[in-house]
C-alpha cells in the first residue's frame, strides 16, 4: 500500500504575471499547457536531431535495467557521438551495444567541463537554440543552466530533489512524474539528496515502512507541457516513450546563498551545508555522554529544532 495520491494540477494559457502572483508563491506543483516553447514539439524528431545536433560527443549512462539507483550505481558511464546516442535511445533492441542488445540509455547534458561550466543546450547545441523558447517566467539574471535529458522508454530516474526551482518542459515523448513534498522526507530513506526507495509502485513496505505514509503527487507530461517543480521537492521520472525533455533551473534564493561550485544544480545551500557540520560536531559532542543521558538531551535538541527551525506555514 502506498500513500495517498494527489493529481498535479494542470492549468492552460497561464502568463508570466498570475505565475508569479498566484502559483509561484504556493511553493507546488504545477503543470503549464498552451505555452509557445517553439518548433521544437515538432521539428524534434530522432532523423532531424541525430543531423542538427551533430556529432558532439555526449556522457551517458547505461543500464540493463529499468530502476536506475544513483546510491548503488547500477549502471556505467560512456561517451557516444550525440546523433548515435538519439538513435540509440529511440531503438527497442541495437545491432550496436555497450552491454547488452536491450539496454537503456539517459542522457543529462552537461556544460563543456562539467567541473566548471554549467550545462546550457544553448552553448552546447546552438544550432537546436532557435527551436526552443523557454518560459519567460523569471528574471534573466535568476537563469541557471538548460539541459538536455534524453532517454529510452521505460526507464526510471530515482528520486531525488534540486535545491533551485525548475521547469520540466516535456519536448517530445511522454513521461511519468511522480513528487513528494519537502515536508514528506522523514518517510522517503534519504541518502543525500537521493531515497533509498527505488521500486515507489510496489515498495518493500518491509525494508521502508514508513514509505506509505508519503503523499504522492502524480502527473503525465506530453509534447508540450510543462510542469514546475519547485526547489526541495523530490521527483521521480519515468519515460514512457522514447522522449526530448529539457530542464530549465533558476536561482530562487539570491546568487550568494548557492555553493559556487555547484554545476548541476544539486548541492546544498552554503548555510544549510553549514549548519549539517555544526550538527555533526553537537553529536560528537554528545557521544561523551552515556547512553541514558545521550538519549536525554539528544531528544531535548529534537524538540529545539522543531520549535525553533519548522515553519507553520506549509502542509
Amino acid at each position: 500500500m502506498t500513500g495517498q495520491r494527489i493529481p498535479v494540477p494542470r492549468l492552460e494559457g497561464v502568463t508570466r504575471e498570475q505565475f508569479m502572483q498566484h502559483f509561484y508563491p504556493q511553493r507546488k506543483p504545477l503543470v503549464l499547457e498552451g505555452i509557445d516553447i517553439g518548433a521544437c514539439t515538432s521539428k524534434w524528431t530522432v532523423d532531424y536531431l541525430s543531423q542538427v545536433g551533430g556529432t558532439k560527443e555526449v556522457k551517458i549512462h547505461v543500464a540493463t535495467v529499468e530502476q536506475m539507483d544513483f546510491i548503488s550505481k547500477n549502471f556505467v558511464y560512456r561517451t557516444l557521438p550525440f546523433d548515435k546516442l538519439v538513435q540509440r535511445a529511440a531503438e527497442e533492441k541495437h545491432k550496436e551495444f555497450f552491454i547488452s542488445e536491450d539496454e537503456k540509455y539517459y542522457l543529462r547534458s552537461l556544460g563543456e567541463d562539467p567541473r566548471k561550466d554549467v550545462a546550457d543546450i544553448r552553448k552546447q547545441f546552438p544550432l537546436l537554440e532557435g527551436d526552443i523558447k523557454f518560459p519567460n517566467f523569471f528574471k534573466d539574471e535568476q537563469f541557471f543552466s538548460s539541459v538536455f535529458r534524453i532517454s529510452s522508454p521505460g526507464l526510471q530516474l530515482w528520486t531525488h530533489y534540486d535545491v533551485m526551482d525548475n521547469f520540466l518542459v516535456q519536448v517530445t515523448g511522454k513521461k511519468r512524474v511522480t513528487l513528494f513534498s519537502p515536508r514528506d522526507a522523514q518517510y522517503l530513506y534519504l541518502s543525500g539528496t537521493k531515497s533509498e526507495v527505488l521500486n515507489i509502485d510496489n515498495p518493500d513496505l518491509v525494508k521502508y515502512p514508513l514509505f506509505s505514509k508519503a503523499r504522492r503527487y502524480e502527473c503525465t507530461l506530453e509534447a508540450g507541457d510543462i510542469l514546475f517543480i519547485p526547489a526541495l521537492w523530490f521527483h521521480n521520472v519515468i519515460s514512457e516513450e522514447f522522449g526530448v525533455g529539457v530542464n530549465v533551473f533558476w536561482k530562487h534564493l539570491p546568487s550568494e546563498c548557492y555553493d559556487k561550485i555547484d554545476t548541476y544544480g544539486n548541492k546544498d545551500p552554503k548555510a544549510a551545508s553549514r549548519a549539517a557540520q555544526i550538527l555533526d560536531r553537537a553529536l560528537k559532542t554528545l557521544a561523551e555522554l552515556p547512553e541514558e543521558y545521550r538519549d536525554f538531551y539528544a531528544r531535548r535538541m529534537v524538540l529545539h529544532i522543531q520549535d525553533k527551525a519548522y515553519s507553520k506555514n506549509f502542509e
